[in-house]
Parts: structure tokens; sequence; C-alpha cells
């Protein structure tokens, strides 16, 4: 890894150190403590962004997913913490735009006289091609989450098909919140290497 730069803070020595540990012996201790030292700033600087508590979890644990599979790109020219608020800004984002694309848009024409206005929505209605290959993605899904163990199989299902809140799943699995939230950011980790190693993509 390369030597840090000389204006970093302690504070940023010290994720260094964590970032360091965590590549080269594979640290959860290491992993753990970076997450908790900057969950709660990478969550309220999300929930600024998107405005839905559900959203800014799932943002977060992606957040800290995509950077913790990068993390051996991470140069400490500048602190860890700037390199991980600009992942988390980059994808959320992308997550925004996506959500435009999938509500509606209208494209508007109007005459030089002001005349008839015409209106093209895209709407949540699909084509049969459309429902055909979303119907395609959803069985390659479900086919992939089906190889995880059990309890993070039944975490992904409660939340990403049955659509439960984070605290919905809690009650319903009797489990502390934390706990919740902690499994499905592995359940995700589990799924992205099982979808890496699937041929095609979904």
């Amino acid at each position: 890894m390369v030597a840090p730069g000389p204006n970093l803070s302690d504070k940023a020595m010290h994720d260094y150190r964590l970032v360091h540990e965590a590549i080269n012996n594979k640290s959860e201790r290491a992993y753990a403590e970076l997450m908790d030292r900057y969950r709660d700033s990478i969550y309220f600087m999300l929930l600024k962004m998107v405005n839905s508590k559900d959203d800014a979890d799932d943002l977060t644990i992606e957040a800290f997913g995509k950077a913790f599979r990068k993390l051996h790109q991470y140069t400490p020219n500048y602190a860890f913490s700037t390199w991980l608020f600009k992942i988390a800004s980059n994808n959320c984002i992308d997550f925004i735009r996506k959500k435009k694309k999938n509500t509606f848009s209208l494209n508007r024409s109007a005459d030089q006289d002001g005349g008839e206005i015409e209106m093209d929505i895209k709407a949540d209605v699909l084509d049969p091609e459309e429902n055909f290959i979303r119907d395609q993605k959803i069985q390659m899904m479900q086919d992939v989450v089906k190889r995880l163990k059990p309890r993070y199989r039944t975490l992904v299902e409660l939340r990403y098909f049955k659509e439960l809140s984070y605290e919905e799943i809690a009650e319903q699995l009797d489990l502390p919140l934390g706990t919740v939230k902690a499994q499905l950011f592995r359940a995700r980790e589990f799924l992205f290497q099982i979808m890496k190693n699937t041929e095609g993509s979904i």
C-alpha cells in the first residue's frame, strides 16, 4: 500500500492504519471500526439527499460495500473519509437518477403559436418485452438468493421481495435492529460474490 501523504491529520492516519490492517490482515475488527467511525455521518448525508430513512439505510450499506470491495484502490494522498464520502455520494446520485427514470418523464412540445401540447408519458406500465425481461431478472435473482445460507436468505427475502422495513424485520425475527442491518450487509456481500461468479448478468 502507498505511504500516506504528509498532510493527513491524526484521525486520517488512524484510518490509514485501519485500512492497511483490513487489506493486509483481512481484519474484521478493522472493517468494523471503519464502519463504526463513519456509518452515522454517511447515513445523515445520504438522508439529506434522498429524504427516506429506508433508502438512506440501504445506500449506507451499499456505500460501505463498494468502499470495502475497492479498498485496495484507496491511495492515502487524501483522507480515507474524503474517499468514502465520494463513493457514497456518487452511488446516491446514481440511485436518484435511476429512480427518476423508473417513475415517469414528460416530453412536451408546442408549436410557435402556442397550439396543442403533446405529452409522451412514460409510466410504470411495461410493454410485454419489458415485462418478460423484468420477470427473467426476478427469477434469476431468486435463484441466486436460494444459494445463500438460510438466515441470510430469509433476511433478503423479507427486505427485498416482501419490502419490509428494517424495524419490521427485527420485530418479525425477534432480532436487534443492529443485527438485522449487519447481517443484511453480509448477505449483500455474499450475493455480490455469487453474482460475480454467475454467468450472465442480473
